[in-house]
């Protein structure tokens, strides 16, 4: 269904029609994180401890690898207002980290996708 990656209607369709070869969005990976790599991957890792997204009020959707950004632009924001317009660093820090999660998470769909296949015509 094109080069969509995880777009949720083609993903949905897939899901549903070709399960044995869509990775499930809400479950773990069922291949090895090294699978495929030479060396070891980097494993990703937050600073903020949990009393500090607690007393910042970081809602939990927003509790992501990216809060040590969202944290630092909140507090930016805090300090500098009414002239918030100060913190656009920390601004695009966050949303560079955002994107940088979703193209990472899309990559880790279509690798897992790709396993799958690969399994598949292995055994059949």
């Amino acid at each position: 269904m094109g080069n969509a990656m995880g777009y949720t209607i083609d993903n949905a369709y897939n899901l549903k029609y070709h399960p044995d070869v869509t990775p499930h969005p809400l479950k773990e990976s069922r291949f090895d994180p090294q699978e495929g790599f030479q060396g070891t991957r980097k494993r990703r890792s937050v600073n903020a401890t949990k009393e500090d997204m607690l007393s910042a009020k970081i809602p939990p959707q927003n509790r992501d690898y990216c809060v040590d950004y969202l944290l630092k632009f909140q507090t930016c924001r805090k300090d500098n207002f009414p002239w918030v317009v100060a913190c656009e660093h920390e601004k695009h820090e966050y949303l560079h980290c955002q994107h940088e999660d979703f193209v990472l998470r899309m990559k880790e769909f279509e690798r897992e996708r790709r396993l799958m296949v690969r399994e598949k015509q292995r055994s059949g």
